[in-house]
């Protein structure tokens, strides 16, 4: 595979961050600039994140001298030095719209952690092991974009990603209708301890906007494409309630799920021990073996234990039980700033590489 460069749009917060790490070595992509909001532009990268470093490894060496850019002003100049970009922004939607339109016009492709363009028809939200070929798409985007190498795609929303990767082995069951209440870290609102102190001995019973995008994106994701763009799955039918927890890292949910035709037990846990996905069939760099991970122990998965399996980009399952009002239940986990956020864009770029879309 051929080395890409790469810049990191949103470098400095806490998604930014992850991206750095995760890049620092990556064996495909090579960073060659960071850019940020104006109040970050011209400092070096170590200045720009003193006092808000939020990760717990330390600023990659390469990166502490690099002179953060203008995400909206220097387009050229990045768009000149790299050959795509992930986008991880803090903005309004409709600007990041605008500025991912931007990037994407002047023919550099955008990988992005943000959700202005989740909704957009012809924009593929991809969980590269669930809906890889969703990247067709992207040559509807371009006859609209007027693009021969721009274009953008949008990973899903952290929340989901615990819950719908342990659903989709399942679907040849018929999921009829679903129900999850989600237990999300306090990274997923870009905070730390230190900076959230009302978190501490309390849970929030709102985070403006999640129970939309969780009820909503799955059937994007489970859609089809159908002339220029993608058609949404009509079902299954998805309730969610959202809380914030006291937790640094990992989304848990508790998911109840009724079928058409009922499986046994040991079919769903045979259906998510077997299942595996383009990125696993590649060997992609940032792809777990084992997509899913059951846990025989009722007291698993804890956030504190299992969030970090197989790099953070494995997803934690448990506690799989018959139900009395739904056919059965069980708990999920999933890192909501590695699988969740970053790493899910680097292993959606190593797909997208892989299969051509970023030359």
């Amino acid at each position: 595979m051929k080395k890409y460069n790469v810049a990191v749009i949103g470098a400095t917060g806490m998604v930014g961050q992850r991206f750095c790490l995760l890049l620092e070595n990556h064996p495909w992509f090579n960073v060659t600039a960071l850019a940020a909001s104006p109040s970050s532009a011209g400092k070096r990268y170590e200045d720009a994140v003193a006092g808000r470093w939020a990760m717990t490894s330390p600023i990659p060496e390469k990166f502490r001298n690099m002179t953060v850019l203008n995400a909206e002003t220097d387009v050229d100049k990045i768009a000149s030095s790299a050959d795509f970009v992930f986008c991880a922004v803090n903005m309004k939607k409709e600007e990041i719209r605008a500025l991912e339109e931007t990037y994407a016009k002047a023919e550099v492709p955008v990988i992005s952690n943000n959700s202005a363009h989740r909704g957009t028809p012809d924009v593929p939200m991809i969980i590269p092991e669930i809906n890889p070929e969703h990247a067709e798409i992207i040559r509807a985007q371009r006859k609209r974009l007027g693009t021969r190498r721009g274009f953008i795609a949008v990973k899903s929303n952290c929340s989901l990603q615990s819950y719908v990767p342990a659903l989709h082995p399942l679907m040849k069951y018929g999921v009829k209708c679903a129900a999850v209440c989600t237990y999300q870290a306090i990274s997923g609102a870009g905070k730390t301890f230190d900076r959230m102190p009302e978190i501490i001995d309390n849970v929030i019973p709102y985070i403006g906007g999640e129970e939309e995008k969780s009820e909503c994106e799955p059937l994007k994701i489970w859609g089809h494409i159908e002339g220029g763009h993608i058609v949404n799955a009509v079902s299954p039918k998805i309730t969610a309630q959202c809380l914030r927890v006291p937790v640094s890292d990992g989304h848990t949910a508790a998911v109840f799920v009724s079928f058409d035709k009922k499986p046994a037990k040991e079919e769903i846990l045979k259906a998510w021990a077997d299942f595996s996905g383009v990125p696993q069939g590649l060997n992609l760099p940032s792809a777990p073996k084992q997509f899913l991970h059951y846990f025989e122990e009722n007291d698993r998965p804890q956030a504190k234990l299992d969030r970090m399996l197989e790099n953070g980009m494995a997803v934690s399952v448990g506690r799989l039980r018959e139900d009395i009002l739904f056919d059965y239940k069980f708990v999920c986990l999933s890192h909501n700033t590695l699988r969740g956020a970053a790493g899910g864009a680097v292993l959606m770029a190593e797909l997208l590489a892989a299969k051509g879309w970023l030359d």
